[in-house]
């Protein structure tokens, strides 16, 4: 019993160091891009191991948006606007998954209901710029988005899958942290 104890109280802080770490490395402020430019603001959403980057045009009533989430090369990534309500129905979405040859691809779709079809489609917001990259096990979405009939709030959805099977991305898992990946953006003022 006392070995048992003794093992558990040296692996503790190890693996609370690993933890820490690895939550540090992943916040929105430490992040440099690369190559898609510079945001003004950033916010790392609370599930899913997720962030959004932006720069807001008030004039315009547009923002440049890098979504960033941690997904292995056979999952999809997906960030949505959701018009009418906080919620998965109604989000119109941009997804990205990385094919078998290592490109990326990245399209809008529209979240009609709880069996969605993930294919392509018009969303009823301008989307302009749209492009996505893998690195680090990493995806990331770029877009210029917007004006919204709702001015700089929306109500923000995001999500992530693990399979993709002949370019579709199939259901995403429903366990806390898919559920509520949810809740209200102000593009203005964070």
């Amino acid at each position: 019993m006392a070995i048992t104890i003794s093992y558990t109280l040296v692996l503790i802080p190890y693996f609370l160091q690993s933890h820490f770490d690895i939550s540090y490395a992943f916040r929105c402020l430490d992040h440099t891009f690369t190559s898609k430019g510079v945001y003004t603001s950033c916010k790392d959403l609370p599930h899913l191991s997720a962030q959004l980057h932006w720069t807001y045009n008030s004039t315009m009533g547009v923002a440049d948006i890098a979504y960033r989430a941690r997904q292995g090369a056979g999952g999809w990534v997906a960030w949505a606007i959701n018009p009418n309500q906080i919620g998965m129905v109604g989000s119109e979405a941009l997804v990205a998954f990385v094919n078998s040859n290592g490109s990326v691809t990245v399209y809008p779709t529209m979240i009609t209901s709880y069996s969605p079809s993930m294919l392509p489609s018009d969303l009823n917001f301008p989307v302009s710029g749209l492009s996505a990259e893998f690195l680090n096990h990493e995806i990331t979405i770029y877009a210029t988005v917007g004006p919204f009939a709702s001015g700089s709030v929306v109500n923000q959805v995001w999500q992530a899958g693990n399979l993709v099977l002949d370019g579709v991305p199939q259901m995403h898992a429903v366990s806390q942290q898919n559920l509520q990946s949810t809740g209200q953006l102000d593009f203005l003022f964070g």
